[in-house]
């Protein structure tokens, strides 16, 4: 994917477009046919006990499933386990979104896959993933510069085809289902509400927002009587905030900056930051930690919500580069709980006064996302995206699915103070 790919219609011309074109040929992966043998066994191994039907060519079959378990049927196998030989964590995502695979279920069979990620490769071999598994690049780091340009990379594809499938008030993070509740936007509000209060946001606060997104937590922050310094590096964010807390009458109370957390000035009643710390890097934990100690007054509180994973998987996975990172999350890593405790100790006098999980919310915002991303792919496709973008966004949003749903993802809010 390139910076500098144009939309095809022209229309927005400073936008990244994401195509076929952009990764090279898809359809071709390099040959090798000792690396291809390894993944086939690998592959057959790891889903023989799995609960699913995985149907190949000529009628074989692998796995326990039964007549109701998700099936994935393998279209072209050469090319499938020629991809995962070269890279299987990047070559199985790459390979759905070509068509060497399909399913009647993604996020249930995706599910089944992340319910035992940790156990799909033998005990025996894993121990060889240092010397095997590719490292993210260092042209992704998250500098200054580096961020800038992996947020662009995602967060400034359209705003238009983001406006597609989420709800209204454009969030782009874990809503919370109250009981009884299935609206995408009444459980966005409530998570937005969850969060500030975490933060203790109220009429006389001057409150910080890292990540501004479309502007929802700043204007309800400042509908509540704050006043709100929201910072992005997003500038098809910022745009499109300020067009929506102008509307609300709310310009007088909020202020959108184009600025990197580390450039933040001056000092908050409360700072708040939703799901933007998984694209920090995990090397600049310390420094985003220390800038909100640093930004806060004494006594304020920053509520903080971010994606995390078992501490375990964390040292397991840092530093690899999968399909998330090539095609949607450049220079992403999630945090686990414990790294964020123990960041905070070491690099700052804040700890956790409070927190909440919600793993479980995320896969039901994330299954009601792909639902409406599929039902408006007529729309989407006007906006100029192709058929392998759309398979690719389709598995995207039912791989995390899957992750959340499984327990292999959770997400957290915390309340955090000195």
């Amino acid at each position: 994917m390139t910076e500098t790919s144009l939309r095809p219609d022209g229309v927005g011309a400073d936008r990244p477009v994401q195509s076929a074109a952009d990764w090279g040929d898809l359809s071709t992966p390099p040959r090798n046919a000792a690396r291809a043998r390894i993944a086939r066994a690998l592959f057959a191994n790891a889903v023989r006990t799995l609960p699913v039907r995985v149907v190949l060519p000529g009628g074989r079959r692998l796995g326990v499933g039964g007549p109701t378990s998700p099936v994935m049927r393998i279209h072209r196998p050469e090319a499938f386990f020629h991809r995962l030989g070269v890279d299987a964590k990047i070559g199985f995502g790459e390979a759905y979104m070509v068509g060497d695979w399909s399913t009647n279920s993604l996020a249930e069979l995706l599910t089944e896959f992340s319910a035992r990620m940790s156990t799909l490769i033998p005990p025996r071999l894993q121990a060889f993933r240092r010397w095997v598994d590719r490292r993210q690049p260092s042209t992704e780091e998250n500098t200054l510069s580096g961020s800038r340009q992996n947020i662009q990379r995602h967060y400034d594809l359209s705003n238009e085809l983001f406006a597609l499938f989420l709800d209204e008030t454009m969030t782009y993070s874990s809503a919370i289902f109250e009981p009884g509740v299935t609206d995408l936007r009444t459980a966005q509000l409530h998570k937005i509400d969850s969060v500030l209060d975490h933060a203790r946001v109220g009429p006389e606060s001057h409150v910080l927002e890292i990540g501004t997104g479309w502007g929802a937590l700043a204007i309800q922050a400042a509908k509540r009587g704050a006043r709100v310094t929201s910072l992005t590096i997003s500038a098809e964010q910022k745009a499109l905030a300020e067009q929506r807390i102008a509307a609300e009458g709310l310009a007088d109370r909020v202020q959108v900056l184009l600025r990197d957390y580390r450039e933040a000035q001056g000092s908050y009643d409360a700072v708040v930051s939703v799901e933007m710390i998984e694209a920090v890097g995990e090397e600049y934990w310390p420094t985003y930690f220390s800038a909100v100690d640093r930004l806060l007054k004494p006594g304020g509180r920053f509520g903080l919500q971010s994606i995390t994973i078992a501490h375990d998987r964390l040292l397991a996975t840092r530093g690899g580069y999968t399909w998330i990172h090539k095609y949607v999350f450049p220079g992403g890593i999630i945090p686990s709980p414990e790294a964020i405790e123990q960041s905070l100790a070491t690099h700052t006098g804040m700890r956790v006064h409070a927190f909440q999980d919600f793993g479980h919310d995320y896969a039901e915002t994330l299954r009601q996302w792909r639902l409406r991303f599929l039902a408006q792919w007529p729309a989407v496709s006007a906006l100029g995206f192709d058929e392998t973008f759309r398979r690719m966004w389709e598995f995207y949003l039912g791989y995390c699915e899957a992750g959340f749903r499984s327990g292999y993802l959770g997400v957290r809010q915390l309340s955090i103070g000195r």
